[in-house]
């Protein structure tokens, strides 16, 4: 990839940058003044990284089948940790075994983008990132760590409802239902009605923007100052139809415990607004409320397609990215 000329933040995509802006280091960096260049070679084309990478993702201990790196800050300038270190960054190189592989990190990036700035959801810090040779990365802030050195408590729920691969095999993650998973937050969660609300927003933004790998790790609680347990900030949040022949929901189930399905899906395929809004009754969410959750992402966003034209996709997967949002928009008003 060539970064010469480029005129957006990789951080919040805002136009006028050549490299991060003062509100994405505030947000991503405590305001230090951090290169978007990463002071190491791609491990594809130097065998000492990829030796010094491959002994890093020995020691992460975050789950997950995409390459994830520990890094830390020192002073300004991002390194892989040592032995010991706990790391307070994730890095995601160019992942193996998928389509597109190269456009994974600014799909995950604009994904992540759109879900804070336009519909408000509360999203870990993130950025691009590039090695040396301009291969892209994408780095994200660890929201588990504390200021200082210790960790907040965070559970993700695979782990709230039971499922291990010991006891449910190797499809652990993916055997729930959206219903199922809000019913948990009813139970683990003492503010749980302000958290149902966030964590339906989610489910519909993952609907919209094609995120077909939002199973139960992919959802976490997460330890607040006070001692109590909130709904943490969104992660992994990707437009996987970019790269596989997904389907809508990651869940097997998909939104419902039981065989629920309105007319329009049966005949279609895919949920509509009958069936988010069935959704949102049975997790707990005030009818009053249903509609006005529902109304951004029902609007036609303008914001969305000038993030897409911003962000680092190709050009021809900048077209098929808003094609989709078009497409899934449309099925989700019907």
């Amino acid at each position: 990839m060539s970064l010469k000329g480029f005129k957006y933040c990789p951080g919040t995509l805002a136009v006028g940058f050549t490299t991060y802006s003062p509100g994405c280091l505030r947000n991503l960096f405590d305001g230090k003044k951090v290169s978007h260049y990463l002071p190491y070679e791609s491990p594809q084309h130097n065998e000492e990284v990829a030796e010094q990478f491959l002994e890093n993702r020995k020691r992460i201990s975050i789950s997950g089948v995409q390459e994830k790196l520990s890094l830390i800050l020192e002073k300004n300038l991002l390194r892989l940790t040592k032995e010991g270190e706990q790391g307070t960054y994730i890095l995601k190189p160019i992942p193996g075994d998928l389509k597109k592989v190269d456009q994974v990190p600014a799909n995950e990036h604009l994904t992540m983008q759109i879900a804070k700035q336009v519909y408000g959801i509360n999203t870990a810090a993130n950025a691009m990132i590039f090695f040396k040779n301009g291969s892209p990365a994408y780095i994200t802030k660890r929201f588990d760590v504390r200021k200082d050195a210790g960790k907040w408590g965070k559970e993700d729920f695979a782990s709230l409802a039971g499922k291990t691969k010991d006891n449910a095999g190797d499809n652990f993650k993916y055997e729930y239902s959206y219903e199922e998973l809000g019913l948990l937050i009813q139970k683990y969660v003492f503010a749980w009605r302000v958290e149902i609300e966030k964590y339906f927003s989610l489910v519909v933004f993952n609907f919209l923007f094609s995120n077909g790998d939002a199973h139960l790790k992919n959802f976490s609680l997460l330890e607040s100052s006070k001692g109590d347990f909130l709904l943490s900030p969104a992660y992994d949040l990707i437009n996987t139809r970019l790269h596989v022949d997904d389907t809508d929901f990651a869940l097997d189930q998909g939104l419902f415990a039981d065989e629920f399905k309105s007319e329009q899906y049966q005949k279609k395929g895919h949920p509509s607004i009958v069936d988010f809004k069935e959704f949102a009754v049975r997790i707990g969410i005030m009818e009053s409320r249903i509609e006005k959750i529902l109304s951004p992402f029902l609007e036609k966003q303008i914001l969305v397609e000038t993030l897409i034209n911003h962000s680092f996709l190709s050009e021809p997967n900048k077209r098929a990215y808003l094609l989709m949002y078009h497409s899934k928009r449309n099925l989700l008003k019907a």
